[in-house]
């Protein structure tokens, strides 16, 4: 599995580092190392979206054929926030410093760190691919919805959303670590996938109660609906943009970049920004999530997807 290989790789760079040097390992060849496996793993994963919902198309007896490629180069760097990767994985020694300064010994807030790591590697990855699952529906015109796909062990926002279907289009509930799935339909279609009653049946008693609480668990099992026991609410970073909140991203937008190179193809206007090295792009490049909210239709969601990078 890729994010389990992303994973392994930045452990082993970690354990090359130490709560003294962890900060100025992040800013030297160790962190560049990292952010290239992470970089990497998304790339892989973005590479087989478009081939996964093909052949999950084919397998229905839709059309494979795509109406637009996708880019899977657009979805790499960026951190689930929309922010970069560099700075997403920079947390990690922030949160060392602040384990050093309550006086937790260095060891153990090395510990701390490599679990912040690996939290945050582990959903940089999972939120690409399921970033690159959706711009692959919308560019195949057979997909017309997918189900959320959750595999235990999961917490109970997700276990109360398995099953649940959902148009192309509709953004994908999520939280840090989640490593749920979606599964494309050509037609509304209820596939076989476990209910949250179901799920939480599978469950041992142990991890019923770690998962729901105690109380929880109990009203569950005595026949209360798992949706009103907890109460799943999306959590995603916005920005403010021309008086209302969009998901957007400064990945992409330099010169260079993917947007970018576009951009100023179209006579687009660039600024230094403070502090930062290069030149980026006046107009906000929009995240996936948000232009599949703010399209009216498919063929505006694929008017957005070419015009921001994400396919061609």
């Amino acid at each position: 599995m890729t994010i389990r290989s992303v994973v392994e790789r930045v452990q082993a760079l970690w354990r090359g580092m130490s709560a003294a040097t962890v900060e100025g390992d992040l800013e030297g060849p160790a962190g560049a190392a990292i952010v290239s496996a992470v970089a990497e793993g998304q790339l892989s994963v973005a590479d087989a979206a478009q081939a996964y919902i093909a052949a999950q198309m084919a397998a229905q007896g839709g059309a494979a054929l795509a109406e637009a490629a996708l880019v899977a180069s657009a979805f790499t760097g960026i951190a689930p926030d929309g922010g970069p990767l560099e700075t997403l994985l920079y947390l990690p020694a922030i949160g060392v410093r602040q384990r050093l300064t309550l006086g937790v010994p260095p060891q153990e807030a090395m510990l701390g760190g490599l679990a912040d790591m690996a939290r945050y590697v582990s959903t940089a990855v999972a939120d690409t691919a399921r970033a690159a699952d959706q711009v692959a529906m919308a560019a195949n015109p057979s997909c017309v919805a997918y189900v959320r796909v959750v595999q235990l062990p999961a917490c109970a926002r997700c276990i109360i959303l398995s099953g649940q279907m959902y148009t192309r289009s509709e953004g994908f509930l999520r939280h840090p670590n989640c490593d749920c799935q979606t599964l494309p339909l050509r037609e509304h279609e209820w596939p076989g996938v476990p209910t949250p009653q179901q799920l939480f049946d599978r469950m041992s008693e142990r991890e019923q109660r770690r998962v729901f609480t105690v109380a929880g668990a109990r009203a569950i099992g005595d026949g209360a609906d798992v949706g009103q026991v907890v109460n799943a609410r999306r959590g995603m970073a916005t920005a403010h943009v021309h008086g209302r909140d969009v998901q957007v991203t400064s990945e992409g937008t330099t010169k260079r970049g993917i947007y970018g190179r576009r951009l100023r193809r179209a006579g687009g206007e660039f600024v230094k920004v403070p502090g930062q090295r290069y030149t980026r792009a006046t107009t906000p490049r929009l995240m996936p999530e948000e232009i599949f909210r703010i399209a009216d239709d498919r063929t505006e969601e694929l008017r957005l997807l070419r015009r921001f990078g994400y396919i061609v």
